[in-house]
């Protein structure tokens, strides 16, 4: 593990979820990289297992750290990103294996849809 390396895991282990220009960011406040070396590094990182990426919707993947585990809901009025157990798609993930033999990761997962408090009209404009 070089130590531009362990800036980057450094760096998703803190964002916890962060596009790779906001990891960028991050790892040039200790050293000078570029953004395709950090695109590069959480290739490597995630070949390895230690990171994963989920789309979030459109633009850069997000990436955390491998153990970091549930299934996101993403709101398409607001923006925001809420995180659930993956355990609630296990119903799903056990008819696919079951009809299909598609084996779900779950983990994977980014939904799409509206928030309770958008749906409500309660969220106040930022």
């Amino acid at each position: 593990m070089t130590p531009q390396r362990q800036l980057v895991l450094d760096a998703v282990r803190v964002l916890g979820h962060a596009t790779p220009e906001q990891i960028c960011s991050r790892v040039q406040e200790q050293a000078p990289v570029n953004i395709t070396t950090i695109y590069r590094t959480l290739d490597l990182l995630e070949s390895l297992g230690l990171v994963r990426h989920t789309h979030l919707g459109h633009g850069a993947p997000t990436y955390s750290e491998r153990e970091h585990q549930h299934v996101h809901l993403v709101c398409h009025a607001c923006g925001e990103v809420t995180e659930v157990p993956t355990e609630l798609l296990s119903g799903l993930a056990e008819q696919l294996r079951e009809s299909s033999g598609f084996e779900l990761d779950a983990t994977h997962v980014a939904l799409s849809g509206t928030c309770r408090d958008c749906q409500d009209g309660t969220r106040s404009e930022s």
